[in-house]
């Protein structure tokens, strides 16, 4: 049987890749280190997926599995010298620590004379996902070893479009690896970064040019979440779901896609209705009652999040650039300035920085926004802000929005 190795048995790696793999026909060797999570991989060889449907359940079980402890550095590097594909699912701040397991399981393949192509599928939240891995691998490389790695491996970027709420004990049902997740199952890969023959996936869809994909994944999927998270703490809610039935979070949410999705297509030169339609189709996903998603989970970690490259920002200045006013968006921004959900370290060092220096030098830091080369979208988020910080409802923001979303961008 071939194999494939997940690195990562969180629960996109589990509730989706690690699916797709194992639906394909591999045995799926997941590295990780919470040792909970590999004893029962072990123990069982298999594991269950709920599916949540908008009005029901449907449980299936992924199995031909097994854990790795990811602690263990020559065992990792073994796995990964006898694996036919690779995908990795850990979080991009978690990026640098595996680059020298995986470098030393890429040169022991090398050592076995193993030289058949190795694919490993990118599966982060971030642009260039794969370039930034490729920097981290090659620099555990020597000159030789670099050349081997641009012959033989290949690094690909992913859009990871499946949602995946965090696990209470009570949704695991005394199985730890039980997983939730969305019924949307579609991987879109970037076809160019391949190495030899594309491997037969599941629902795997390789595109070229695959930029268009990254970025509507980013700036419309990523960025709308967080808009309606930062707004929902704001009304005090607990669950995505409950935003999208407030009309007006449902409004600014949906405004604020299509606000990106006008940038998207005329930056990548692809008919606006597909992407009015992937809009609407996002807002119908993130009101999935039974997913039962948090948004303390959607907004988490607004340092990133909020950062110049990233899903608001990112989306924001597309939006500039090909003269399209990003009130909603701006608005977004403002919420998630003000996302404060108890025992997120990330929102708290926000929180300081406002507190000491003022929410002008927090976007500026945080966000690379300032009032110099940055003055109407500057001027609108601290507008928001400041609206916020007086209490105004989501029904006043709202037509707050509006009111400035007349104002031409310069």
């Amino acid at each position: 049987m071939k194999k494939a190795v997940m690195y990562g048995a969180g629960n996109i790696g589990r509730g989706f890749i690690g699916q797709l793999f194992s639906q394909s026909g591999y045995e799926v060797a997941f590295i990780d280190i919470n040792p909970v999570i590999i004893e029962r991989l072990n123990k069982d060889k298999s594991y269950p997926i709920r599916i949540a449907a908008r009005d029901k359940y449907e449980e299936i079980i992924v199995t031909n599995v097994r854990g790795v402890n990811g602690l263990n550095i020559q065992e990792v590097a073994r796995e990964i010298a006898t694996a036919d594909i690779m995908a990795t699912a850990i979080g991009v701040n978690a990026l640098p620590k595996i680059a020298g397991p995986m470098a030393l399981g890429i040169r022991k393949r090398w050592e076995n004379e193993n030289f058949k192509p190795l694919n490993i599928i990118i599966c982060e939240n971030l642009i260039d996902a794969n370039k930034y891995m490729e920097k981290l691998i090659k620099a555990e490389l020597n000159e030789n070893e670099v050349k081997l790695f641009d012959k033989y491996v290949g690094l690909i970027e992913a859009s990871i479009g499946r949602m995946v709420p965090i696990m209470t004990e009570e949704m695991q049902e005394g199985n730890p690896l039980r997983v939730y997740v969305e019924e949307y199952c579609e991987l879109p890969v970037d076809k160019d970064g391949f190495k030899g023959e594309i491997p037969d996936i599941k629902n795997m869809i390789p595109y070229s040019p695959f930029d268009l994909y990254i970025q509507r994944k980013l700036y419309m999927h990523n960025m709308g979440h967080a808009t309606c998270a930062y707004l929902g703490f704001l009304n005090n809610y607990t669950y995505i779901w409950e935003t999208m039935e407030n009309t007006s979070i449902k409004l600014i949410t949906l405004r604020a896609l299509l606000e990106s999705a006008t940038a998207l297509s005329i930056e990548h030169n692809y008919p606006l209705p597909k992407l009015i339609e992937h809009s609407d189709d996002l807002i119908y996903r993130f009101g999935n009652k039974l997913l039962g998603d948090t948004v303390a989970r959607v907004g988490k970690d607004p340092v990133r999040k909020l950062a110049e490259n990233d899903r608001l920002v990112g989306a924001t200045r597309l939006c500039v650039k090909h003269g399209i006013n990003p009130a909603y968006i701006c608005l977004g921004i403002a919420a998630g300035y003000a996302f404060s959900p108890e025992g997120d370290e990330s929102a708290a060092k926000i929180a300081e920085i406002v507190k000491n220096e003022g929410i002008e030098a927090a976007l500026s830091k945080f966000s690379g926004i300032n009032k110099d080369k940055d003055e109407v979208i500057f001027n609108m988020i601290i507008d928001f802000y400041n609206m916020i910080n007086c209490g105004k409802s989501p029904e006043e923001l709202e037509k707050a929005a509006e009111t400035k979303s007349r104002t031409i961008t310069e």
